[in-house]
């Protein structure tokens, strides 16, 4: 174990081979902003490389400045030996780079074909070249185990499979090097393992690979060379085989994370949630809930998982009064709920951490002052007479600044300007302020660092321990597992029946998550619902 943490530990370079990809001394300034600070990075042909560092690290701009998206300040790039055009993207594709985002970006309403060679042809010869894309295509899918339809519209795929066509559209293009972000956030364990077969397949024919993550584990298991971006700064470097998960975690904070005991029983019985036979219908009479149930204790964490759209935003939704059931019941602390409104479920008692936290968590025009009072402001201790008392929202707005380590200039800062991890840390200082009997949690660490991610997490448990019930929404399998008492699984608005984590790995849930339910209920033992 490195203790204290040293500020550099970075391997010699190899002079013996050229290298695939070569960054050097590049720094990227925005103002008095040091976003890359001097980073020298290697990538190998046939290397798999894992990219890590919290929000903010530098990652997203030393990737946009390989893309061309960014000039960088001071620095060169070579790819094999060769200078790259700086600030030009069509440079970076034509000289052999391609990137999978991590939100998709394809054509629901085109075929995978299509798809494909979507900007590799003139339009007005678009389906002239067809019948040759098929059969590169073909070529590639085999060589690379990239198996999928390609007259299916992508609309009617899997995320698994959409993810297979975003790999074959950079293949397609021929590049040498494929960046992909957070490749695995909205996989199954069975679809994340498949995808790093793929990879090794494709560093074993001589393709570089680099991917970001934020999974210690799957950085451990699925690369050859870990490298740590920290406030902009490489300040680790290391071989993979032998490492330990705490090694990089201290490397991407600079010390060491504080242990969180996750696992207390639950004591209390009083059922504060129940969800009895919901339905909610789409606009083709689509079943996106279909005749749910599940209830919730008093001092629990409920987790519900399942692949990104399977009924979690219906489901947050309906909980937060965004949207009415078609049928069903819920009573919250033994009253039946009546009138579906935001503000009738907030007053019933439900705090909820939105799933996408700039979208509907915050008003970014706003300052912290009054993002912090949003839920809370028609109270006497802040407004008189339909008037804000300012001294009394300062005072309360410094209070939970500090009670939550809300790290911004003042309390007047926009929220916008603030990172993610502190966007996060002021939803939950503004829901848990209210002392919500149950708190609906959807995705509660997406896209955060290790540190925020562990803040989180405790704020959950403190919650769970003063006897809030928690209703866990998360992608994560790790984090359910972790935190959750109980855990059901959501496919295609059917639910699971629950079980222990002490019943279940990962593998097992990604069994319910890819719909398999009656497999999933046999492993278990219990009946499928």
């Amino acid at each position: 174990m490195l203790d204290p943490w040293p500020e550099r530990h970075i391997l010699p370079m190899s002079s013996v081979e050229i290298p695939a990809l070569q960054l050097r001394n590049i720094t990227k300034t925005f103002g008095s902003l040091v976003a890359n600070d001097n980073i020298s990075l290697s990538l190998s042909q046939g290397e798999m490389l894992a990219l890590l560092g919290e929000n903010g690290a530098g990652k997203t701009t030393l990737m946009n400045i390989l893309f061309g998206h960014y000039v960088a300040t001071q620095g060169e790039i070579e790819i094999y030996g060769k200078p790259l055009v700086k600030g030009s993207p069509k440079a970076a594709l034509a000289t052999g780079i391609g990137m999978v985002h991590q939100h998709f970006t394809l054509a629901d309403n085109m075929t995978v074909l299509e798809n494909i060679i979507l900007g590799t042809e003139p339009i007005f010869s678009f389906r002239h070249h067809l019948s040759a894309a098929r059969v590169k295509l073909l070529k590639l899918s085999m060589k690379f185990a990239l198996h999928v339809d390609w007259n299916t519209l992508v609309k009617d795929l899997s995320i698994g499979q959409r993810q297979r066509v975003e790999i074959l559209k950079v293949l397609y293009r021929d590049v040498k090097i494929l960046i992909l972000d957070e490749p695995t956030a909205v996989l199954t364990p069975q679809e994340s393992a498949k995808l790093f077969t793929t990879l090794r397949l494709l560093t074993g024919k001589g393709l570089s690979v680099i991917f970001i993550t934020h999974k210690l584990k799957e950085a451990l298991s699925g690369s050859d060379r870990c490298v740590v971006l920290r406030h902009g700064r490489m300040v680790y470097e290391t071989a993979t085989k032998g490492i330990k998960a705490s090694t990089l975690a201290q490397a991407m904070v600079g010390g060491t994370l504080p242990l969180i005991k996750t696992k207390h029983p639950v004591t209390f019985s009083q059922k504060l949630l129940s969800c009895s036979n919901i339905s909610i219908r789409g606009h083709q009479h689509q079943p996106l809930l279909d005749e749910m149930n599940l209830h919730l204790l008093k001092g629990e964490i409920l987790g519900i998982a399942g692949v990104s759209g399977n009924g979690q935003m219906q489901l947050a939704n309906m909980l937060s009064g965004m949207q009415t059931p078609d049928s069903g019941e819920i009573e919250l602390n033994g009253e039946l709920i009546t009138h579906h409104t935001p503000r009738e479920m907030m007053s019933a008692g439900i705090g909820r951490v939105p799933e996408d936290r700039t979208a509907t968590g915050i008003i970014g025009d706003m300052s912290v002052r009054e993002n912090l009072a949003l839920e809370s402001y028609q109270e006497p201790s802040l407004s008189r007479f339909g008037l804000l008392k300012s001294r009394s929202m300062e005072a309360y707005a410094a209070d939970l600044i500090k009670e939550f380590d809300i790290r911004c200039p003042s309390t007047e800062t926009q929220v916008r300007n603030l990172s993610g991890g502190n966007i996060q840390k002021l939803i939950l200082a503004r829901v848990l302020s209210r002392k919500p009997i149950v708190l609906l949690a959807s995705q509660p660490t997406w896209g955060l660092d290790v540190g925020a991610t562990a803040f989180v997490h405790k704020q959950l448990i403190q919650a769970k321990r003063e006897g809030a019930g928690i209703l866990l929404i998360s992608e994560d399998l790790d984090e359910l597992l972790q935190l959750s008492d109980r855990i059901q699984v959501l496919y295609k608005g059917k639910i699971s029946v629950p079980v222990s984590p002490d019943q279940v790995d990962a593998a097992t849930l990604g069994l319910a998550m890819s719909g398999h339910l009656e497999e999933f209920s046999q492993k278990i033992g219990q009946s499928a619902p």
